[in-house]
């Protein structure tokens, strides 16, 4: 089923086109990544460690490299990768995340890991995005382009795959803002939508189904709309970037799930992730425990000029001061998308 304004709409709102049977255009298929059905039940920090151990064993004999960042997910998966190669992200322009910088490095010299930074800045993604597009059938999230940088830098150090962690967050509650109280049905969904379609489409399509598939009264269940939905956006972006460089990757989070339900008391109360918190300790015992550190994408400092699309299918005289970044990403990657496949005369 081929509808446009469904797509674009769908696009802003979630980060991807929720229906698997709809695209943009004729000829071109996006495909959504859906969560492993089969999972390893996990109670404690040293049943997610022996967890993880065993999905390493099953990597023998392949040359493997990990996406390290600052953050507790990655470092802890350096503790079964010793003498790995590991990718950490630099932004060139400035000192973007420093911190950062320097807690990977200590996370890579303590399990003996060769660092590599894969720097970036607009110049260096900028030829990475038609690829990603091309290859999802579909505008992109803004991690997908400079992943493909990282995983073309890994290919050519010989790396055939790339070890993440993105699903640490959702599986053990990482995503603290999102999980900071009970919402009400309206609340949650003006929350989680990305980019109101309404506010930059000319034709924009009501997509808040997906939220009332998850209705309570005047409540919703948004833990499951996380774990259905937020799931099969960030799982399709790894997969597109790596795919679209001929690596595998793996995430030996991806297949674990908590036996018990998430304590939403301790996340609240400056806990997020209290499982893996426990396991990071013991894997660094003489180190803090860091704060939540998402994957540096300065789409801030891309875009802080930009003036806006001017496509027929964007409102016109969009005033971008009130669009952040990110929204600001979806908006030139979806204008992108559209003239690389429906050029306007």
């Amino acid at each position: 089923m081929i509808d446009k304004n469904f797509c674009m709409s769908s696009y802003f709102a979630f980060r991807y086109i929720e229906r698997d049977d709809t695209d943009f255009f004729a000829g071109l298929h996006h495909r959504n990544i859906k969560p492993a059905k089969e999972k390893i039940k996990v109670t404690t920090a040293d049943d997610i460690d022996a967890a993880i151990a065993k999905n390493f064993s099953t990597l023998h004999g392949k040359k493997l490299g990990l996406m390290l960042s600052g953050g507790m997910d990655s470092a802890i998966l350096a503790s079964y990768m010793r003498g790995a190669d590991a990718y950490t992200f630099r932004f060139l322009d400035g000192t973007f995340q420093s911190d950062e910088l320097k807690r990977a490095e200590y996370y890579a010299e303590t399990y003996g890991l060769k660092l590599h930074y894969v720097d970036i800045n607009w110049q260096k993604i900028e030829p990475y995005i038609d690829p990603v597009l091309k290859n999802k059938c579909a505008p992109v999230h803004s991690i997908e382009p400079q992943l493909l940088v990282a995983a073309e830098q890994a290919k050519a150090d010989g790396v055939e795959m790339l070890i993440v962690g993105e699903s640490s967050d959702l599986i053990f509650g990482g995503m603290d803002k999102l999980l900071a109280q009970d919402w009400s049905f309206d609340d949650f969904a003006k929350r989680y939508t990305f980019t109101e379609p309404a506010d930059v489409l000319e034709n924009p399509v009501d997509v808040s189904y997906l939220f009332e598939r998850y209705r309570q009264g005047d409540k919703i269940n948004f833990l499951q709309f996380m774990d259905d939905v937020f799931s099969i956006e960030s799982s399709s972006s790894y997969l597109n970037a790596f795919e679209t460089a001929g690596i595998n990757y793996f995430d030996p989070y991806a297949n674990l799930e908590m036996s018990e339900p998430l304590d939403l008391h301790r996340v609240r109360n400056g806990e997020p992730k209290y499982l893996i918190r426990d396991l990071f300790a013991k894997k660094y015992p003489d180190f803090p425990v860091p704060d939540k550190v998402p994957m540096p994408r300065p789409v801030d400092f891309y875009f802080a000029d930009w003036k806006g699309p001017t496509r027929h299918e964007f409102k016109r005289d969009l005033d971008m001061k009130k669009f952040t970044g990110n929204q600001k990403w979806q908006i030139y990657c979806l204008e992108r998308f559209l003239n690389l496949f429906e050029p306007e005369a």
